[in-house]
């Protein structure tokens, strides 16, 4: 089978290959699914780059978490009846060598979630880390029906889905944004509210909306950026979630804004979630899909041979949406 896969950490053009490889085969409990779309991560192009020391367990690693595709082939104990099943597949590449950048990739079953037909393979591939990442963000502490959420980055990949999940569990949705493209992407996919904030003071504007009480949810792409404007909106009893730091290693808490408000503060990793957590976001998600409430937007489609090129785009920081290989 076609295969991009990578030996050692590096610039994607250095060290990422193509060509071909044995095709892998279903063990118990797991199905072989050919893949027709893969979807690239920040954290794929981080684990291909060894960033901040990240190191590669396998001599050949095949790149991506996410995909989507149809089950071609089960392994012992799983029903025969799964084969021909569109599904979208999360997280492939954890724990194993084997990702979604291929022609086909052996998962656990459990990995493998039914697809909505109306959902193409290319949304499909775009669910996995950004949509269970903002699941796990707005729901993780309960439910959120009359509440307020503040998102941060609300045009990134985990923003869209975060205001997209707010809105269909009922919470009003506040997002954050760096200029009027982004700004006008938010408010298609739902946002109750959006600010600019390289325009606009968040905190006062936020206070406008929602008053002193402030937000009951937050949610954050760069925490040592947004600390202190999160400890001023976080409401008593509060969540802040943040499944990043803006790429900064140490954090200043202002602990005693978060005490007197018996506010919490969630670190988010997806890859670190229970298979609970897992369970419940692929079948939150799936509901969204089908109550019409969540769509993906895809910034750019690749060959599977232009992965390269496809990494560098998503590192520029320069597109708003997914970037999808196109495998099939």
């Amino acid at each position: 089978m076609k295969a991009i896969w990578y030996e050692q950490p590096g610039e994607a053009a250095a060290v990422l290959q193509y060509g071909d490889i044995e095709q892998p085969q279903p063990g118990p409990g797991e199905v072989l699914v050919r893949v027709h779309a893969s979807g690239v991560n920040p954290s794929d192009t981080k684990f291909r780059s060894g960033w901040m020391g990240l190191k590669q367990p396998y001599p050949r690693t095949i790149p991506h978490n996410d995909g989507a595709g149809i089950i071609e082939a089960v392994g012992e104990g799983v029903p025969s009846s799964r084969v021909g099943e569109r599904v979208w597949i999360y997280e492939a590449q954890r724990g194993s060598a084997w990702g979604t950048a291929a022609d086909s990739v052996v998962v656990p079953t459990h990995k493998a979630v039914p697809l909505p037909e109306w959902f193409d393979f290319a949304a499909g591939a775009s669910l996995g880390v950004p949509a269970m990442t903002a699941h796990f963000s707005i729901f993780s502490d309960g439910p959120i029906a009359g509440k307020t959420i503040l998102i941060h980055g609300g045009a990134g990949a985990v923003g869209l889905y975060a205001i997209q999940l707010a809105k269909w569990g009922g919470a009003q949705a506040i997002a954050t944004v760096s200029n009027d493209e982004k700004a006008e992407i938010a408010t298609q996919y739902s946002a109750d509210h959006v600010l600019n904030y390289r325009q606009e003071n968040i905190v006062t504007r936020v206070r406008e909306l929602v008053g002193k009480r402030g937000c009951d949810r937050i949610v954050d792409v760069a925490l040592a950026a947004n600390m202190d404007i999160n400890a001023k909106l976080v409401a008593r009893n509060g969540v802040i979630a943040a499944y990043e730091s803006g790429n900064a290693p140490q954090v200043t808490i202002p602990f005693y804004d978060l005490l007197y408000k018996n506010a919490a503060l969630r670190t988010v990793l997806v890859y670190a979630m229970d298979e609970e957590a897992h369970a419940a976001a692929a079948r939150d998600i799936n509901r969204a899909i089908v109550d019409g409430a969540l769509w993906a937007k895809i910034a750019a489609h690749y060959p599977l041979a232009e992965t390269a090129q496809a990494h560098d785009a998503l590192d520029s920081g320069q597109l708003i949406g997914k970037v999808v290989i196109d495998v099939a």
